[in-house]
């Protein structure tokens, strides 16, 4: 369904008041509001205003949260008329029309930042690949990390004007559902979404008809219809493969993220890479730039080198120099696990047609993907290939960057390590996406009128050092209050689900005291980020929390892959801590870990932790979100926080430093960690003032925020791209010299 096209409405000819006019004005003022509620529905733009969201939340409160914040789905549950009964009770209609016309003014201008700053990128768009786009709870077609970053960067892209389009894999069943069972055990459930409740419509191509690419393998095609989704300025188009043509096997293979095995991984990042640049051509459009966000989608490279020897007759030398030259690759991870790696028989098997069509032997296809091309006993890896074929390489923060050049340097032997041409651009995050509204109420009554204009600007951050820090802590407090209510609501259910009697299930309600420090952990429960740091030694944790003068608590969230048996391990072991009498109410695991339980920890805790094994935290972004809110930081000198911690500005655990033995730097980094909490963090938020506010621990967060919140937004970071990397690629570098 696209922005204008709307469902089929009541016809006013064939009811039986149809003929009065005041019947016809009332209708048709009706089929208004629902249209352009369907318009505000139909892009995500809604996602990241919170007027928008309250709109839809308060034509049903219930059913909003029942329904996963899922405004096409609430919308097709009523009808025109229904909505006008609504609006006239809560005086919605200047609110419709007022975001409405937001919208408009917003797809109209011209006057952005791009349009000023990367001008040649309007008749070369970037073209930004990704395995996955978390953009919104209710779109479920990402997994973590990765996903929301791609998702923070096309919403940057689109506020900035950067001519960009997104290409992905539309996964009916998204990533799995997490549950706990009675023994604390992660369990997975796939759920069918229906697309009918989702802001898509059918790409068409030059024909107006819906488009469908295929793919050439050694067994048979594989096909792939197009969906779009519209994230404010920025076209998203996703692949799927459940169509009629395809075997079975197939119509499943983009049903999952990141499920099945190493050959339906190579197949989905085939359709990803191949297929979404066959369909970008198809679609008649034309990039000048291709970002590839992770090796998933370094094939398309392949294909592009094919279009420009079949369109200007190149050869493949001379393509593949021209590809590159237009192609930007960003690594993520320096876990060896994190980069795909085919045997050569199955990359022959998916790659055999288009290496025919490249003129190319099995060899040359394969020395692509190796470090040694002449080493037949090596895999195929994506990061590889990834590297070879562009000319605009970037890690994801500074240590990253360092990490990268050491860990890739054997595919540029004849240079040092500092010369590997790996550069990096640090992560950001979306402010609008992960500000609260309590928090954007405090900025926009305090802050410059154009602060939401200028969030990469360190300037427009500085006046929250001006804020009264009564007012800040009291809109923290309040922040804090909503995260209590949530989780006591989300925790009392779980114990409700797992059949637990009314007793546990009314405890449960009561867990958590708003009052107290309370210290938050959010994200993928890999083994690397040490999740259970924290309880290396349980009855040290157990007197920091039970300490009736100081007391902490901790909320605790995240998924282990399913086939990750160490991390559900970590996950049992911290739920479990809930039949420990020293625990019980001041330790909570929240089950299926999204964007709406992120958004709830990062806008309520006082602290956020993160202790992963340095230097494998290649950037982390939930912490930046935290920054936005007022919570501070308590990390390694890993990744993003490397470059970012000042001394004033958050707690960092340890010295940066790392031993040679994993265990010794776990048992360094568990230390380190207490003493921070016990002599640094613990000390700062319960030493009050004559008015009772924690005034260092407030001097912080300011400190934090004026720091912290620029650096390390998406828009810093798409400005970055676009400087740095797009504009280069697109051939529009006013100044470039080459000395000897």
């Amino acid at each position: 369904m696209s922005q204008t096209e709307l469902p089929p409405t009541k016809n006013i000819s064939s009811s039986p008041a149809a003929g009065t006019s005041d019947f016809v004005s009332e209708l048709s003022h009706a089929d208004d509001l629902y249209g352009k509620l369907w318009t505000l529905a139909n892009n995500l733009w809604w996602s990241w205003h919170p007027e928008c969201d309250a709109i839809f939340r308060d034509v049903d409160p219930i059913r909003w949260r029942q329904l996963g914040h899922n405004p096409v789905a609430l919308l097709r549950e009523m009808t025109p008329e229904r909505l006008a009964d609504r609006a006239g009770e809560l005086v919605l209609h200047s609110r419709i029309n007022y975001a409405y016309r937001r919208l408009q003014e917003y797809l109209n201008s011209s006057q952005t930042w791009a349009s000023t700053n990367a001008g040649v990128l309007g008749a070369k768009p970037v073209a930004y690949f990704s395995a996955e786009f978390g953009i919104h709870e209710s779109i479920p077609i990402y997994s973590g990390g990765l996903g929301v970053l791609a998702g923070d960067h096309i919403k940057s892209a689109s506020g900035l004007g950067v001519p960009l389009v997104g290409v992905g894999l539309y996964y009916s069943q998204g990533y799995f559902r997490q549950y706990l069972d009675e023994d604390g055990f992660q369990g997975e459930d796939y759920l069918e979404t229906k697309i009918e409740n989702l802001p898509i419509q059918a790409a068409l191509d030059s024909d107006g008809q819906p488009l469908t690419v295929a793919i050439d393998t050694r067994d048979g095609q594989l096909l792939a219809k197009v969906w779009l989704m519209h994230v404010g300025r920025v076209r998203l188009y996703l692949l799927d493969c459940n169509v009629d043509g395809n075997k079975p096997e197939d119509r499943e293979l983009t049903s999952r993220l990141y499920g099945g095995d190493e050959r339906t991984r190579i197949r989905q990042e085939l359709v990803l890479g191949v297929g979404g640049v066959k369909a970008l051509a198809a679609l008649g459009i034309d990039p000048g730039v291709y970002h590839l966000n992770e090796g998933h989608s370094a094939f398309g490279s392949l294909q592009v080198v094919k279009q420009l020897m079949d369109n200007d007759g190149m050869t493949f030398e001379d393509a593949v120099q021209l590809s590159a030259r237009a192609t930007c690759f960003t690594t993520h991870t320096p876990v060896p696990a994190g980069h795909d790696r085919f045997p050569p028989a199955l990359v022959e098997e998916h790659l055999g047609p288009l290496r025919d069509s490249l003129g190319i032997s099995q060899k040359q296809l394969l020395a692509l993907g190796r470090v040694d091309p002449d080493n037949d006993n090596e895999s195929f890896c994506m990061t590889v290939i990834g590297f070879k074929m562009s000319r605009c390489a970037n890690a994801v923060s500074s240590l990253h960057g360092v990490v990268s050049r050491r860990m890739w340097q054997s595919m540029w032997p004849d240079r040092a390590e500092n010369e590997v041409p790996i550069g990096h651009i640090t992560n950001g995050v979306h402010v609008a996406s992960w500000l609260a509204v309590q928090m954007q109420t405090l900025y926009d009554k305090h802050f410059h009128t154009d602060w939401k204009h200028r969030l990469q600007e360190p300037d427009a951050w500085q006046a929250i050092h001006d804020v009264d820090p009564g007012e800040l802590w009291e809109t923290h407090n309040s922040l804090k209050h909503n995260l209590v209510s949530f989780v006591r609501r989300r925790f009392s259910r779980q114990c409700r689900r797992r059949g637990e009697s009314d007793s546990v299930v009314e405890a449960a309600r009561h867990i958590l005291d708003p009052r107290i420090l309370t210290i938050g952990f959010g994200r993928r429960f890999a083994t690397y980020k040490r999740a259970n740091l924290l309880f290396s030694d349980i009855d040290r944790i157990a007197e920091l929390l039970g300490n009736s003068d100081r007391p902490v608590q901790l909320i605790y969230a995240g998924k282990a892959h399913p086939k990750d048996e160490p991390g559900k391990k970590f996950i049992q072991e911290i739920a479990n801590l809930r039949h420990d009498p020293r625990f019980a109410g001041r330790v909570a695991f929240v089950e299926d870990y999204d964007i709406n339980v992120c958004r709830h920890l990062i806008q309520g805790v006082d602290v956020w932790l993160n202790n992963p094994r340095r230097p494998l935290e290649a950037s982390g972004t939930s912490g930046q979100k935290v920054v936005l809110n007022g919570g501070l930081n308590c990390s390694i000198l890993d990744g993003w926080w490397g470059e970012a911690f000042n001394g004033s500005n958050g707690f960092a655990i340890g010295n940066g430093r790392s031993h040679v033995s994993d265990e010794i730097t776990d048992q360094r980094d568990g230390e380190a960690l207490y003493k921070t909490l016990e002599e640094q963090v613990i000390p700062c938020f319960y030493t009050r003032d004559s008015d009772g506010l924690p005034k260092f621990w407030i001097k912080r967060m300011m400190n934090s925020i004026s720091t912290l919140a620029w650096r390390f937004s998406s828009h810093r970071m798409v400005a970055d791209y676009t400087a740095k990397s797009y504009v280069w690629a697109a051939g529009g570098v006013t100044c470039e010299m080459r000395y000897r």
